[in-house]
């Protein structure tokens, strides 16, 4: 089962953030209003988030607590389906703060099993990086867990339980991570959360299929999901809400406006933009070098990245940002873009536009500093082969033939320049890899160098067939995993480690925590 937010926004004046948070059948508030002189952001009520602002001398604390607990999620009129959520609500409350913010989140567990909170894509201490049986145990019920690091990187970026994560994300337990940049720009900032949900079609009374009426049956099992079986998620999401009760994003003529797209599921999507130029300034909350405008162009996002794409509100109308595809529920993922004072749709989508061109960003934006060449000496070079095999009768997914935890990891130390080179061997499952701690900068793609920008991830999309040779420096002491984020594949083998021998961690797992890190 899928997850889905009603988004909660988090209101910065000069003395107080206000972080509230959305009920299973309450409107997520989706315009998060940010200017230069700071970010204005309208909450649902029925908040059950928390937040302060302390000023210390020139350093300022930022507070939270999330709430791990059961509830229910109104995703379409007559359809509830029951979820795990933060703070009662699906995704969780979206956390703003500013570069520079220290940041402290405390979580509560109040589900009937452990959980955690990984903080993805954000540079975090190891200590702090919520993989249990690696960096802490899991947060038992009635326990409770305090995150502290300082958010020192801008950008989009999310976080979910990385306990038994291929069950605890479907269920719900997700939200949105923002670090504000310090010269921001924007008129409005909107965090698009996208996710799928499967549907049993049986009109039973929570209308889904999931851990709780499949008799039990583990997610990590239905490994093979990339095909057919992937089509079980047939309910597509925006915000916790799908097809025409989706919250529309207002704009005024003369706004610029920011989309922060998130995939928080486990499938790709396809977006297109209508009535509008567009350009993608970020991905994975890294900027791109003078991006160029685009038109007609889709957009394809793929599990566990983020793309920020920024466009000027030039023609007035109610226009819509809507998946394209052939899958189950596709229709559903769509939103409009409302000008104020607009009375009907200007918008006419066309099934002819599913032949536009795809966005590809190896050959986007212009060439800038870079920190790595493919040329240049580096001090541990790994390939990784991505595979499907099959085994008892199931697929398993594995990196150089092993499955986790038995994969060879990965061994740096502190200062090292590392290269990667990801093949992916799997004849048609798709393998979105995913590095915690660090950044990468992207290479090479199918033996190309990169033309335009200098791509910086830390998820990396790789279709069949597909070879990338990504850098990054070992800046980061700890033991990090690096998996794929379809997580049905990662709990099925897909995952390893990278290992810092000069690191030597203090953590003591307990045997009795229940600690499931895949």
């Amino acid at each position: 089962m899928k997850k889905h937010f009603i988004r909660v926004a988090v209101a910065f004046g000069l003395l107080a953030i206000i972080l509230a948070g959305c009920v299973n059948k309450g409107k997520q508030s989706a315009d998060s209003v940010s200017s230069p002189g700071g970010t204005n952001a309208e909450a649902s009520n029925n908040s059950t988030a928390s937040a302060k602002t302390v000023k210390t001398a020139a350093i300022r604390q930022t507070e939270f607590t999330l709430t791990a607990q059961t509830s229910n999620l109104e995703v379409e009129p007559g359809r509830t389906l029951p979820v795990w959520t933060f703070n009662n609500s699906v995704p969780g409350p979206e956390i703003r703060v500013k570069q520079g913010d220290k940041v402290k989140i405390t979580l509560k567990n109040e589900l009937p099993e452990p959980t955690s909170i990984h903080w993805h894509g954000v540079p975090v201490p190891i200590s702090m990086d919520g993989i249990p049986g690696v960096t802490q145990n899991a947060v038992q019920p009635g326990q409770s867990f305090t995150y502290e690091f300082t958010a020192n990187n801008p950008g989009t970026y999310w976080y979910h339980s990385h306990q038994d994560s291929v069950n605890q994300i479907d269920r719900g337990l997700y939200g949105s991570f923002i670090v504000e940049a310090k010269d921001d720009q924007v008129n409005r900032d909107y965090t698009l959360m996208l996710d799928e949900w499967m549907s049993s079609g049986s009109g039973n009374s929570t209308g889904n299929m999931n851990m709780d009426n499949m008799n039990g049956m583990d997610h990590s099992n239905m490994s093979n999901m990339n095909h057919g079986n992937m089509n079980m998620y047939n309910l597509l999401t925006i915000n916790g809400k799908s097809g025409a009760v989706i919250d529309s994003l207002p704009v005024k003529q003369g706004d610029k406006v920011r989309l922060r797209l998130i995939n928080a599921g486990y499938k790709s999507h396809t977006l297109h933009l209508h009535g509008h130029e567009w350009k993608v300034t970020a991905t994975d909350g890294q900027p791109v070098n003078d991006p160029q405008w685009l038109k007609n162009s889709l957009l394809t996002i793929a599990p566990g990245e983020r793309y920020d794409v920024e466009f000027e509100a030039n023609n007035p109308g109610q226009w819509y940002l809507e998946a394209h595809g052939t899958e189950p529920g596709v229709k559903g993922m769509k939103i409009k873009i409302a000008y104020d004072g607009a009375a009907k749709s200007t918008d006419q989508p066309d099934d002819a536009l599913l032949n536009l061109p795809v966005f590809d960003l190896t050959r986007y934006g212009q060439a800038g500093k870079s920190s790595f060449q493919l040329d240049q000496k580096f001090d541990v070079e790994y390939t990784m082969n991505l595979g499907t095999e099959s085994k008892n009768g199931s697929p398993i997914y594995t990196i150089n033939g092993k499955t986790f935890p038995n994969t060879d990891p990965i061994q740096v130390k502190t200062s090292d320049k590392v290269k990667v080179r990801l093949v992916n061997n799997s004849a048609s499952d798709v393998h979105p890899m995913h590095l915690h701690g660090h950044f990468f900068q992207v290479l090479s793609k199918n033996g190309k160098p990169l033309e335009g920008s200098p791509i910086v991830k830390d998820t990396l999309n790789l279709n069949p067939g597909e070879e990338y040779v990504v850098a990054f420096a070992a800046n980061n002491p700890g033991d990090w995993m690096f998996h794929c984020h379809d997580l049905h594949h990662a709990a099925a083998g897909m995952a390893t480690d990278m290992n810092y021998t000069d690191y030597k961690s203090d953590y003591i797992p307990d045997p009795k925590a229940g600690n499931n890190p895949a």
